[in-house]
């Protein structure tokens, strides 16, 4: 049994966890509001964009533009989303799990990966998967430089037939208890058709379609990639500020069940040492 020394020792260094949870829950919360609300704003953003291309395609018979070509899939990219830091529950592992899972349901192709943080290029590092490129250490600097430097690299991949479809893995932020993970195909880019019943948007473009597409193609997958690196944050400190609340209230509940030890073993080493007071007055 440990003495009390031992179990203050124990109740001094989980007090001193608790203290340094309790912080990082308030550091994520803190970051969380405002990654929350630049996730929701691009939000809009990327729907009008996506509503533009629906509408432009409606009146395009030839959709010759590179990101918009379907090839027979051979070849794949699979870009993954995971956080650069642990201590977030299962949110790093949630992806990686969907990850491997992805590259078992898909051996019959040659995919490479892509993984953006530095707990899915760690994973995937010491299982040699086969890797096209990084990207580490962007999040709580995120800009949508990084967005862009993402977009041009695998447009570029792409458009040179380097690979016949890219897919994406990332956390879609929900609530902060929430966060849905999806995988989805990114290239080639599938406007989207408006419902049979949906009233269609008219709208007057002055440059010819091809044009439109040129400029607009490469942007919208701007904003898609910005948008899932921004959901992939705020979900992030969503799941570390969850974990980071469950391990404080583990703590105290620790130090309580420590504390009515040391209690008991308080009480036993007073009994002791009463019985053996009264031991020896009996045997004088």
């Amino acid at each position: 049994m440990p003495n009390v020394l031992d179990i203050r020792r124990r109740i001094r260094s989980v007090r001193n966890t608790q203290q340094i949870t309790r912080a990082m829950k308030m550091v994520a919360g803190a970051k969380l509001h405002r990654a929350q609300e630049r996730a929701f704003n691009t939000r809009p953003y990327g729907n009008r964009t996506s509503s533009v291309l629906s509408s432009l395609a409606l009146r395009v018979e030839q959709r010759d533009h590179p990101l918009l070509q379907v090839r027979p899939v051979r070849k794949v990219l699979l870009l993954l989303v995971t956080a650069d830091k642990g201590l977030c529950g299962a949110f790093n592992s949630n992806l990686i799990r969907a990850a491997q899972h992805y590259l078992e349901e898909h051996s019959d192709l040659e995919v490479k990966l892509y993984p953006i943080g530095r707990r899915g290029r760690d994973s995937f590092r010491r299982r040699e998967a086969p890797l096209e490129d990084e990207l580490v250490n962007l999040f709580g600097r995120l800009a949508f430089s990084h967005a862009q430097q993402v977009a041009a690299r695998i447009i570029s991949l792409y458009t040179e037939q380097a690979f016949d479809a890219v897919d994406l893995i990332y956390n879609e932020f929900k609530t902060v208890l929430t966060q849905q993970l999806v995988v989805e195909r990114f290239l080639p880019i599938q406007p989207m058709e408006p419902d049979a019943d949906a009233d269609v948007i008219d709208y007057i473009y002055e440059q010819p379609p091809r044009e439109i597409f040129r400029v607009l193609l490469p942007r919208y997958v701007e904003i898609e990639v910005y948008r899932a690196l921004l959901e992939s944050e705020a979900s992030e400190l969503a799941a570390r500020m969850t974990a980071m609340d469950s391990a404080t209230n583990n703590a105290a509940e620790m130090i309580d069940r420590l504390t009515l030890n040391l209690n008991r073993v308080r009480q036993a080493a007073i009994t002791r040492e009463l019985i053996e007071i009264v031991s020896g007055a009996a045997a004088l």
